[in-house]
């Protein structure tokens, strides 16, 4: 093996194992992202259904604001409540099928 085949092979092993090396750090860089990932969806997740009960809770209050109003909003009140009773009897529906 002549002198330039020497430096060629040092040459290339040098670049494989710095090869090596990038791959080994891309590899837990991407370790690193899956688990950002998986936090962030998790955080989404509860944030979601945080919204869910907040929503909940302020058609709640929106309805107990309609029937403590006075007599000119009765109406209202009463389309509200028509409201919620066809939206149990929806999922009332929906859980005997």
């Amino acid at each position: 093996m002549t002198e330039e085949d020497k430096k060629l092979l040092s040459t290339f092993e040098a670049r494989l194992r710095h090869l090596m090396y990038l791959h080994g750090e891309l590899k837990r860089e991407n370790t690193e992202m899956k688990q950002l990932l998986e936090q962030r969806e998790e955080e989404v997740a509860r944030l979601r259904s945080d919204y869910s009960e907040l929503e909940v809770i302020y058609a709640n209050l929106k309805i107990a604001k309609t029937i403590s109003s006075t007599d000119s909003e009765v109406k209202d009140t009463k389309q509200r409540l028509s409201k919620l009773v066809r939206e149990v009897d929806k999922c009332i529906a929906l859980l005997n099928e």
